[in-house]
């Protein structure tokens, strides 16, 4: 009973977990493949009582999408123009929150956008179009495809696999008929077609590319070619193309239509001596374009009428000797011409124009030359030598340094696109034209001359600043020259970065340097530092930062201790953005500045724990080392009362610089000369003997003790200075000089029993007790002492 219920209550469980549908429920069609775009509804058989709901992609379904049916076994959902390349539906139980079923719907496309060209795999000989090819789109690829081919004459088919290009044989069209083109892709699951396309012959014939013949006239190309014959009745359109064969630049096309019957022929007048290369195509009307003809190559002549020198000039201003720098420059002959050319330059200043009788002349290269001359107008004078013969002369003005010559103003310059559009204002005077000079680096000079106030710079370098000067030309004249602002034909991307970061714990210090990457550089609109973890859940998900041009650092925040991050630095301009190359850092586990902190605060303690403990040392070490009097050394001395007078200054004072001079001491040998019953090393018995030991104050005490026959002598010490033990035996000695030991009687007896010694009936060594001189209380009689006060030094004799 017991295992049958655990069964069926763990297989409960696995049902719930895994969502497996409820026996006898079902949803159909089972993965259906439809058109995109189309409409469809999908069934669900209910098999337990309750509402029931659908899901797309684990998405509920709107409600009004689906209906029951009248016996309430089914729920059926409606889907309009389903677009999605698939979708999972489920159909689920509101009650039991189970799936009931579910399908998955794949949609397909059908072949679209047809197109096909009639062809000729021979270009030599026209006639019948060989080859009919066609092309499509459709996804996915991976699809059995079938072209179907159907005319008024003919039809057939081709099939093809995975490719959306078919090329057939097309000997059977006739090209006086359309013809229709249809297109099937097929699977294991589902077959679509596409729409029937028909096609005009004329339409899609690519005819064979024509046959041409170049030859030059003077300095003119004369280009001609036949048409196909079997076009001959058609109107075409034809393109000729020609270009230098020296250096990259642009071909010149031009256009020509050719009525019924009548083939091609123009003129294209070009430069003298160079070489060109020569080709055209053709079409019908709507009809692409054939091939381009084989390319023929064809050398002008040189005419002698032909040549233009363009002679033109740069001048500097005159150094500190007032001599000046012209540089001439002038067009070339090709080099392909035939014989041998050289030139020279004739300066001759215009006073002596006339005459010619004073010139320098000067033998130059092909192009420039330089010559020097001082700062008064001349003419230059340019001449071409052809096979030792003159061929040809051009002359140009040099103005003076000193005077006033007209110019142009109000330059304006804008690029757009690799050009550079000039314009100026003219001056008041007459002119016949104007003459623009660009340089970008002062040594390759272009120039150009023009009748109009504006002009535009073509081929320039790309990224690359531009000196532009305009000049106003006159009959037999220039004015000045009048140089514009510099300007650049292409502004680039920003330039370079280089980023340096300092982190700390939770934020980090990024700066940035820019390093000019060239002159054109862009002008940086903001920059973006953009960030991101290395690890952990943040990995990939980038950050950023955005800072205006004029701050070079920032300040990343809340940033995770002991992480490592990536960085890089985006800066943005009008024309483009550059990058820094990423870079790493990682983060510090604990606030540095916190254990600066720490560490100066210690750093403070420690000095103070060590100055106190210097100081409480030193002062220790005084205090112990405080010198004490040697006994034999010292000498007993009158401690003055506090009514004696300090004048009374007679004897030299022990040092002691913390007492004043008068409030002193004095010792027994500085008393000699007094009538003191102490000079003569004994005390009598008597009052005046008593009267002298009070008033010296030496002090005769009897100790208390657990021994009353004992007997000790006292004497005074100074305060703090412990003395040394007497020295026993029958006759006492005391260590100080000038005394001598006393016993001391009972401090309770008369007068009459001081300095008797007294007999006991037990005898013992002696105890002898230094007492120290601030045990003394002020006044004459010393009546008691306390014992916290007595510092003894005791030892039996």
């Amino acid at each position: 009973m017991y295992p049958f219920q655990v069964t069926y209550i763990l297989a409960s469980i696995l049902f719930a977990v895994k969502g497996q549908h409820v026996p006898g429920c079902d949803v159909y069609p089972k993965d259906p493949y439809i058109e995109v775009g189309s409409n469809t509804k999908v069934f669900c058989k209910r098999c337990v009582q309750g509402e029931v709901y659908w899901t797309q992609d684990k998405e509920r379904i709107d409600q009004s999408l689906s209906n029951t049916t009248n016996n309430h076994t089914h729920s059926v959902l409606s889907l309009t123009n389903f677009t999605q390349l698939s979708a999972v539906l489920e159909c689920h139980s509101a009650k039991l929150h189970q799936v009931l079923g579910g399908t998955i719907i794949k949609t397909y496309t059908k072949p679209s956008k047809i197109s096909c060209m009639l062809h000729y795999h021979n270009q030599e000989r026209g006639g019948v179009p060989q080859l009919l090819t066609c092309k499509w789109e459709h996804q996915p690829r991976t699809t059995n495809y079938t072209l179907f081919f159907s005319s008024p004459r003919d039809s057939w088919n081709k099939s093809i696999w995975n490719v959306t290009t078919c090329t057939s044989p097309g000997y059977k069209i006739i090209l006086f008929e359309n013809f229709n083109v249809t297109v099937c892709a097929k699977t294991d699951a589902w077959e679509a077609c596409s729409d029937p396309y028909v096609f005009d012959p004329f339409k899609i014939l690519k005819i064979i590319r024509p046959k041409i013949e170049v030859s030059v006239e003077s300095n003119n190309l004369k280009i001609q070619w036949n048409r196909s014959e079997a076009m001959s009745t058609e109107e075409i359109k034809c393109q000729d193309k020609y270009t230098e064969t020296v250096g990259n630049k642009t071909p010149n096309v031009s256009d020509i239509t050719l009525k019924p019957r009548k083939a091609g022929l123009v003129t294209r007048k070009v430069e003298p001596c160079r070489n060109y290369k020569v080709s055209v195509r053709c079409a019908l009307d709507s009809a692409p374009w054939s091939d381009w003809s084989l390319e023929k190559t064809v050398l002008t002549k040189f005419n002698k009428s032909d040549v233009k020198l363009h002679l033109w000039r740069t001048v500097t201003r005159p150094d500190t000797n007032g001599v000046r720098k012209v540089h001439a420059m002038w067009t070339p002959i090709p080099a392909t011409c035939e014989g041998t050319f050289f030139y020279k330059i004739q300066q001759i200043p215009v006073k002596q124009h006339t005459t010619g009788l004073n010139y320098t002349e000067t033998l130059c290269s092909n192009s420039t030359c330089d010559v020097y001359m001082n700062e008064e107008e001349h003419r230059v004078d340019l001449i071409v030598f052809h096979n030792e013969s003159p061929l040809v002369k051009d002359s140009v003005y040099v103005p003076a340094v000193a005077g006033s010559l007209p110019q142009v103003t109000e330059i304006r310059t804008s690029a757009s696109g690799g050009v550079v559009l000039v314009s100026w204002m003219a001056p008041v005077q007459p002119v016949r034209g104007y003459m623009i000079d660009w340089t970008h680096d002062g040594n390759q000079y272009y120039w150009n001359e023009t009748t109009s106030t504006s002009t535009l710079l073509f081929d320039l370098l790309d990224k690359k600043q531009y000196n532009i000067t305009v000049t106003p030309l006159f009959d037999d004249q220039t004015g000045r020259g009048s140089q514009a602002d510099p300007i650049c034909s292409r502004i680039g991307d920003p330039d370079n970065i280089t980023a340096s970061v300092r982190a700390n714990h939770n934020s980090a210090s990024v700066s940035w340097v820019t390093q000019t990457q060239e002159e054109c550089s862009g002008a940086v609109i903001y920059y973006r530092v953009f960030y991101t973890t290395q690890e952990g859940p943040m990995h990939s998900f980038l950050l950023d930062v955005t800072v205006d041009n004029k701050k070079r650092d920032v300040i990343l925040k809340d940033l995770k201790p002991d992480t490592q991050y990536s960085i890089y630095i985006e800066a943005t301009a009008s024309t483009g953005t550059s990058k820094s190359s990423q870079s790493f850092f990682k983060t510090k586990t604990s606030d540095p500045r916190l254990i600066t902190v720490l560490s100066v605060c210690g750093s403070i303690l420690i000095i103070i724990v060590i100055s106190l403990g210097l100081c409480c040392a030193i002062r220790c070490k005084k205090f112990k080392e405080k010198p004490v009097p040697d006994p034999g050394l010292s000498s007993l001395a009158e401690w003055l009362l506090p009514d004696h007078p300090k004048e009374m200054c007679l004897f030299h004072p022990f040092s002691d610089p913390s007492e004043s001079f008068c409030d002193r001491v004095y010792t027994e040998e500085m008393q000699k000369s007094t009538d003191s019953p102490s000079a003569t090393g004994y005390y009598p018995e008597s009052d005046e003997a008593e009267d002298y030991n009070v008033s010296t104050a030496s002090l005769t005490l009897k100790l208390q003790n657990e021994k009353p026959d004992e007997h000790v002598e006292t004497h005074p010490s100074s305060s703090g200075e412990p003395p040394e033990l007497l020295s026993p035996g029958n006759k006492l000695v005391g260590p100080y000089r000038s005394q001598r030991s006393v016993e001391t009687p009972d401090l309770g007896t008369g007068k009459q029993s001081k300095g008797v010694p007294v007999k006991q009936s037990e005898t013992k060594g002696p105890m002898t007790v230094y007492v120290s001189l601030n045990m003394l209380k002020e006044g004459p009689v010393l009546e008691t002492v306390s014992n916290s006060n007595i510092q003894e030094y005791i030892r039996p004799e």
